[in-house]
């Protein structure tokens, strides 16, 4: 009996993935100031490399220690908290790309060089003379694309509380299509774009806010096609799916913070 669990909770066999990723995350950012100042890129990539590598380890071991039992109930609800807390870093990681655009949206202050700064006087934003992308064509299908494959989530997340195992992978199978359709879309977008990073403040803001956000769906992306790879092979049930619960979360993030884009950066740009 002395070896026998007498509670709910989890206790982590000792595990090489945080040192392992500490090291990698040192390696990728030291290897970036290198690479800055003129050194090849290998440093950063060998970082990057070791972090995707942990990454892809770490997650498997979670789900090996689900199938042998050890996300209770109790367990399951720190994961779900964990997940919680990191979605909200997110929020407010998009936080600061919002303050920042409307800061220069309702106080521009441009300098000759269409950036602000000290010395820099009342000026227009976004700076007379730029090409703006118009929201109601790709970025509107972009949005229609975007929230149904919100839909496609919210559907497989109904089929696996039913145990509908057929109604999750069709849901899931439906959002990754979608999710890398929205990436091709506005990556074709970025390529007939007028306008460069570089040219001025609303260009930076414009790049950073969306640049970032279609970084966050190529991740979820892969998170649901994960989530999809796992579905076939019968891993979720209604009982315990916090991988699913935790990709479907993330995917309604997105979409969120999408739908603040579209109406700020490009319907409220358009309209200025």
């Amino acid at each position: 009996m002395a070896d026998h669990k007498q509670h709910d909770y989890h206790i982590v066999d000792p595990s090489p993935w945080p040192m392992l990723a500490s090291l990698g995350t040192f390696a990728m950012l030291g290897g970036m100031v290198l690479y800055m100042h003129g050194s090849g890129p290998w440093v950063a990539l060998a970082g990057l490399a070791l972090i995707l590598y942990v990454m892809y380890a770490w997650w498997a071991d979670v789900v090996k220690e689900s199938h042998a039992g050890e996300h209770t109930p109790v367990v399951r609800i720190g994961l779900r908290y964990g997940v919680i807390l990191f979605i909200i870093s997110e929020v407010m990681f998009f936080v600061a790309w919002f303050w920042s655009y409307f800061k220069h949206f309702f106080y521009p202050m441009m300098g000759a060089d269409g950036f602000s700064g000290v010395g820099g006087v009342d000026g227009v934003f976004p700076p007379e003379g730029i090409q703006l992308v118009d929201p109601w064509h790709l970025p509107l299908l972009n949005t229609l694309i975007l929230l149904t494959s919100g839909c496609a989530v919210t559907w497989a997340h109904h089929a696996i509380m039913e145990n509908d195992r057929k109604g999750l992978i069709n849901g899931l199978a439906i959002a990754v299509v979608l999710g890398m359709i929205f990436t091709a879309v506005q990556a074709y977008e970025y390529y007939e774009i007028a306008f460069s990073f570089s040219e001025n403040v609303y260009a930076n803001n414009f790049f950073m806010a969306t640049g970032f956000h279609g970084f966050h769906v190529i991740v979820g992306t892969i998170f649901l096609a994960i989530c999809l790879i796992r579905a076939i092979r019968g891993h979720f049930s209604a009982e315990a799916h916090v991988g699913f619960e935790a990709a479907a979360w993330y995917w309604h993030f997105v979409d969120v913070v999408w739908l603040f884009l579209f109406f700020a950066i490009y319907v409220g740009s358009w309209y200025a």
